[in-house]
């Protein structure tokens, strides 16, 4: 009798068809659902990684005959999917957690890092972000259009500071209130230059206000400080560096994602994201001290007297330097859209204080403004935080479009005194 030897397949190779297909449907389910629900595009870093884990599985299923290639990229597969979905499902959750998933759009990089003040505006750029808003930079690194010589000569130059909200990221070109303020003031007489940039400080805007108030080869007349929400993203953090470079000035590289890498970077892969992140870490010099993570602090309750100092000498000195120059300051209480500030978590900007103790923290921070401005003989400009509703902001405190034009509606008046 003959017999017919049969070669039997490795017994990995059914195990691994099963995981590979498993993990491929449900790949596949999260893409379906992530379209549905308006958070994925078809192209785009989000498509990229979901292209990527696709074909790190399919590629599994391939080399199912060699099983320990295979089941090598399904585990990756597996930790790629894994990591970038949970962290996205954590994130969207309201934990205290960054999503390892790349965005859905890619957006054009508008800053770039400086050796004081960490983060400025690239210059001479126009962007258009994801959400369809248009940004434009001067030469001079200051937000708005280019403007020609006759736009500044003879004119009376007014120069507005602020973070986020006086760059205006909720609001396209030509829609900033300081544009608003332009208009309202009379483009002929007057030329407005938005010093703004995300996340500044009372600390950057000494540093601006002494050493890039001129732009465009001319002094302002008059300087515009809308501040006070950034400020306070430093209320209770444990030995605060007077001028905030412990936490706050570190975490700009990483908020305008500013490193090369690592940081709050992300690539297509989760993994390799948080290798880059890891190598950051070890060999930027850029880095956080060991015991500067604020948000593994408990949350802080009622004033914070050393940030209240520390806010007051940046409001002094600033005052101080302008008025040496002959240089109007205009102190200009800051606006939040009240009622997303009511839950007992934290949004993230403010690491120690809960969102339902933003709106009196910073009321009390407005109150110290007013009162520096009055000793010192500055101008002040207190709003009721009540005058502006949800439909003023784009989110919990950036301007939208109406909410720009009234705001600098109701600054003119003053600004208008103070600027002759």
């Amino acid at each position: 009798m003959q017999y017919l030897s049969v070669r039997r397949r490795p017994s990995g190779d059914r195990t691994a068809h099963f995981v590979g297909a498993l993990l491929l449907a449900s790949a596949i389910g999260v893409v379906l659902w992530l379209h549905a629900v308006g958070e994925l595009a078809w192209s785009g870093p989000r498509a990229s990684y979901f292209l990527y884990v696709g074909l790190l599985l399919l590629a599994a299923l391939v080399t199912a005959r060699w099983p320990r290639l295979s089941w090598t990229l399904l585990v990756l597969g597996l930790i790629e999917l894994c990591w970038g979905v949970g962290s996205f499902a954590l994130e969207r959750s309201g934990r205290d957690i960054a999503s390892l998933m790349p965005p859905n759009t890619e957006e054009v990089q508008r800053f770039r890092w400086h050796p004081l003040l960490q983060a400025v505006l690239i210059p001479s750029i126009n962007v258009t972000s994801p959400n369809g808003l248009r940004f434009s930079h001067t030469s001079a690194g200051t937000r708005g259009s280019e403007p020609r010589p006759a736009d500044i000569d003879g004119h009376i130059v007014v120069a507005t500071y602020g973070g986020s909200s006086t760059y205006d990221i909720g609001v396209g070109e030509g829609g900033t209130w300081s544009d608003r303020l332009a208009d309202g003031l009379g483009r002929g007489r007057y030329f407005v230059v938005n010093h703004g940039v995300p996340g500044y400080t009372t600390v950057e805007h000494v540093a601006q206000t002494a050493f890039y108030e001129d732009k465009f080869g001319r002094s302002p007349r008059c300087a515009i400080y809308y501040v006070g929400w950034n400020d306070l993203r430093n209320a209770h953090i444990a030995h605060l560096d007077a001028a905030y470079a412990d936490f706050h000035l570190i975490s700009q590289v990483d908020s305008l994602k500013l490193r090369r890498i690592g940081g709050s970077n992300i690539t297509i892969s989760p993994a390799l994201t948080l290798v880059t992140r890891f190598l950051g870490n070890i060999v930027d010099t850029v880095h956080y001290p060991d015991d500067a993570n604020p948000y593994s602090q408990p949350i802080g309750q009622g004033d914070d007297p050393v940030l209240a100092a520390d806010f007051e000498r940046n409001l002094r000195t600033i005052s101080a330097i302008n008025r040496s120059r002959g240089v109007a300051t205009i102190w200009v209480g800051q606006l939040i859209n009240r009622a997303a500030f009511t839950g007992e978590g934290r949004y993230g900007w403010l690491p120690l204080v809960r969102d339902r103790d933003v709106p009196a923290a910073l009321q009390r921070l407005n109150d110290r403004m007013a009162l520096v401005a009055q000793t010192a003989g500055d101008s002040s400009i207190t709003l009721p935080p009540e005058s502006f509703g949800p439909a003023d902001f784009v989110d919990n405190g950036h301007f939208s479009i109406e909410g720009a034009r009234r705001f600098a509606q109701a600054i003119l008046p003053t600004v208008r005194a103070a600027c002759r």
